[in-house]
């Protein structure tokens, strides 16, 4: 049985009807009770293990089933409960939150109004994230206000994700489309390779030319645009357009756990998203114009995803508003987790000279001097491998596997009583140094994925380190994504030794945006391996 949210206030408008007049006083008296009752009834659901948000669902619902104990968490500040948790560096916060509740396995917590769970625990996770219960997203205005609520990302389950999906996996992330890029890849590699040569022997902020370099690899596979790496005024207006889109998303908004703030716009999420989102349908509006005024021409060898979009029928076909939506969820998302990550890898590299060098040996055994770095090789590059899976373990682009899960019907989880609208969120980054699962676990060391584990699966299979996620929600793009950082870095560090910079070490703080990157972006010196580009690519 369910009581309306009426209820909680109908005795106070009984007491109001036996008034016979509303003298100055009686006005005074009855504000003070509708005062003093607020504030008893939140002082109560506050009172509640996990906050508020917990104590409102226990008051005020009544279960068919036996009471089940509470699931322990902490109980935060009333009315906002634990919202602080989310802010800065929030996968560090719950992690020591579910150390100090004994909840690393499942803690609940109050965002505002929004009830929350989260898993430390592997066991848990796996339970979590492979449930259908689970394969819903909780409501986001910021996602909302820029179109996200119909792409792949954000979109509820149902009939058209399910359609978005499958086409995606067809046509942009299935094994065949991989392959059949892997020349694109190669021209980018070529020119990060470049770009990094021209400033050999100088301070060189690498983000910078990493994120150029992926954006350029998502524009060529979702719109069948080439650009440089070095300079485009094109590529340059794109970047701002995700730089912006990706600061709005990565920002906790209080008005999706507070619904009380959502009328003000105090953080002007919407404002700055009405700025942005007309930029973003011009841009991709006019790509899709010049799509569709060449549909027809009977080019069918370099079709991209705006042609496989534009090809669809019947109940599959988008509106155009929609394939806007869909190609600038792809730009935005592809963008950011392969250059984040080649950021951590190349910061490790500097950190662990003798890993460097580890690697460096391999490239020479495998590849040797006398050529480029081909996807071929990868199979064959095990140490390398390692150390792409160790700086996901130590180094998660998603700590909080990015965006939360949401409970479309009630359901137990490690014997726990979850109610339906709950949401789900699973610490990556605390299993990852949990030193039950992992020895040593606060140790760079990529051995550990050698030997008996060299096939250690990160794409969701084992949850003791699953940083794209696992289930129906996982990023689709995550094998295509692997196979890009590791050719790029291995094509990367087949020709320089990455050493830090003259006048700043390396800095592993973090700040958790959308993803989890360094704080001081990395700077260092490429220094050109002996027979590096004028054999490997021909240049004079």
């Amino acid at each position: 049985m369910i009581l309306g949210t009426e209820v909680e206030s109908l005795w106070l408008f009984a007491l109001l009807s036996k008034c016979k007049s509303l003298t100055p006083t009686n006005t005074i008296i009855f504000a003070s009770l509708v005062m003093l009752s607020w504030l008893i009834l939140n002082v109560v659901f506050w009172a509640h293990p996990g906050g508020p948000a917990w104590g409102k669902q226990h008051k005020w619902r009544i279960s068919t089933k036996a009471a089940t104990r509470p699931i322990p968490g902490p109980k935060g500040i009333p009315l906002v409960g634990s919202i602080q948790m989310m802010t800065g560096l929030a996968h560090r916060k719950i992690a020591a939150a579910a150390q100090s509740y004994g909840a690393k396995r499942l803690m609940a917590f109050s965002i505002g109004d929004t009830r929350a769970i989260v898993t430390c625990n592997p066991e848990v996770a796996k339970e979590i994230l492979n449930s259908s219960t689970f394969s819903d997203r909780p409501a986001n205005e910021t996602a909302y206000h820029l179109m996200f609520n119909r792409s792949i990302g954000f979109a509820p389950y149902g009939v058209y994700w399910t359609a978005l999906r499958k086409t995606a996996a067809a046509h942009l992330f299935c094994p065949k489309q991989v392959k059949a890029s892997e020349q694109q890849r190669l021209e980018i590699a070529k020119q990060l390779v470049s770009v990094v040569a021209s400033r050999s022997g100088r301070n060189v902020r690498i983000r910078d030319v990493l994120k150029l370099a992926s954006l350029n690899n998502m524009m060529c596979s979702v719109f069948g645009r080439k650009y440089d790496v070095a300079s485009s005024g094109e590529m340059e207006t794109l970047k701002e357009m995700v730089d912006q889109g990706y600061e709005l998303l990565g920002q906790l908004n209080w008005s999706d756990h507070l619904p009380f703030l959502a009328e003000f716009d105090f953080q002007k999420v919407r404002f700055r998203c009405s700025r942005l989102v007309p930029r973003v349908n011009r841009f991709v509006g006019r790509i899709l114009a010049e799509h569709k005024a060449k549909t027809g021409s009977g080019d069918e060898i370099n079709r991209d995803f705006v042609d496989v979009l534009l090809s669809l029928e019947g109940a599959d076909r988008l509106s155009d508003s929609d394939m806007i939506a869909v190609l600038w969820e792809m730009i935005f998302r592809g963008t950011d987790t392969v250059a984040v990550l080649m950021e951590w890898i190349i910061a490790r590299m500097v950190l662990h000279p003798e890993v460097q060098a580890k690697v460096h040996d391999e490239l020479d055994k495998v590849v040797g001097r006398s050529r480029a770095v081909t996807e071929a090789d990868l199979a064959e590059l095990v140490y390398l491998t390692a150390v792409v899976k160790e700086v996901l373990r130590l180094h998660p682009p998603g700590p909080l596997l990015s965006w939360s899960r949401l409970s479309i019907r009630d359901s137990v989880v490690d014997g726990y009583h979850v109610p339906a609208g709950t949401t789900a969120m699973v610490n990556m980054w605390a299993i990852a140094r949990d030193p039950q699962v992992w020895a040593d676990p606060l140790k760079f060391d990529p051995h550990r994925f050698l030997g008996p584990n060299s096939d250690f699966s990160v794409l969701g299979s084992d949850l003791r380190l699953a940083p794209f996620g696992s289930g129906r929600r996982s990023c689709p793009g995550k094998t295509l994504g692997i196979t890009t950082v590791s050719f790029w870095v291995a094509s990367l560090l087949h020709e320089f030794q990455f050493v830090a910079s003259d006048h700043k070490g390396v800095d592993l703080s973090e700040v958790l945006r959308l993803s989890c990157e360094m704080v001081n972006p990395l700077v260092v010196r490429a220094r050109p391996r002996p027979k590096g580009l004028s054999t490997v690519f021909g240049r004079d």
